[in-house]
Order: C-alpha cells, then sequence, then structure tokens
C-alpha cells in the first residue's frame, strides 16, 4: 500500500511505497493523487526534449488556425504523466514493465488543463517462470479538471510477492 512508514532503527523512520502482488485485487480503482496542471512551457520543453517538430505543441500562431485554436499538449507527455501519477499505486514494486496496449488519446489537453488518473486492476496471476512475483494488469485513465476522459491504456507488470523487496534487502 502506499506510504507505508517501518520502523528501521532506533528512532529512525523510513516511508515506504507500492503494493505487493498480494495487495491487488481485480476490479479495484486506484485514485492517482495529486493531479498534475499542465502548463506550456512543461509542453514545449517536453517536445522539444523529445524532438518532435510538430508545430502544434510550441508553435501557437500555426495552433491557432487549427481545429483546437491553441496548441495542444504533446501526447507522450500526457501518457507520461499518467505513468508517473500511477507509480506509488502500481509500479512501485514492478520487477518490469512487461507491455503496453490499447493506448487511446480521447480528447485533447491543453496548457493549463489538470489531469488526474485512476487505474483499475484487470487481471493478475501467479508468475509460470518467477515463483517471487506475479503480472498485474491494469487499466488507467486520464481525466482532464472537467471529467473529461483525455487518454486511457492498459499496461502489465512484473510485480514482486511480499518478502522479495529490493529495498528489504538493500540497505536502502
Amino acid at each position: 500500500m502506499s506510504g507505508q512508514v517501518k520502523q528501521v532503527g532506533e528512532r529512525i523512520y523510513r516511508e515506504s511505497f507500492g503494493r505487493y502482488f498480494e495487495d491487488f485485487h481485480v476490479g479495484d480503482i486506484y485514485q492517482h493523487r495529486p493531479g498534475r496542471t499542465i502548463t506550456q512551457y512543461d509542453n514545449i520543453q517536453f517536445t522539444l526534449m523529445t524532438m518532435n517538430t510538430h508545430p502544434m505543441h510550441f508553435d501557437e500562431e500555426y495552433a491557432k488556425h487549427s481545429e483546437f485554436g491553441r496548441c495542444i499538449i504533446c501526447s507522450p507527455l500526457t501518457v507520461a504523466l499518467m505513468v508517473g501519477m500511477s507509480v506509488t499505486d502500481v509500479s512501485q514494486k514492478a520487477i518490469a514493465n512487461l507491455g503496453w496496449d490499447a493506448i487511446k488519446l480521447t480528447h485533447p489537453l491543453f496548457a493549463d488543463d489538470t489531469l488526474y488518473a485512476e487505474s483499475e486492476v484487470l487481471d493478475k496471476r501467479e508468475s509460470k517462470s518467477r515463483p517471487n512475483a506475479g503480472l498485474v494488469s491494469v487499466k488507467t485513465i486520464g481525466l482532464n479538471q472537467n471529467n473529461v476522459k483525455v487518454c486511457e491504456f492498459s499496461r502489465t507488470m512484473l510485480i514482486m510477492k511480499r518478502g522479495n523487496d529490493v529495498e528489504e534487502r538493500a540497505n536502502y
């Protein structure tokens, strides 16, 4: 579970994040908070850093003549933020992301919109090759401040079981 505190020494405590395989239940929904208000600076920085040269993300004059009338947030930024927002709830204890499916961009996101995300557990099963882990599949949706869905995707992760945590084995 997110944000648990454990004692690691006399009067010394450490916060621990994430869920172990055993903590996931099909049908559970995790609302990821806080949300993130996206600025045009965020959009321009991400777009240019990733070498995306489409002017819809950074050229206001060009974008004002489009069907949207203004710049739109670069879709990989939306996906990256949703993944980041979900880490403490679904993948903090992951050994690996195994696959991504069906990324759908259902509504544009604009500068000054606030993005929220939530993930639903779709499936979980024991790993056939790793007795210390299991596979968990989730569907994550992104919503803007008006509760309009802007993006969705599914992913499957290999999640460690309780007692197999690197954090517990290392002096972390």
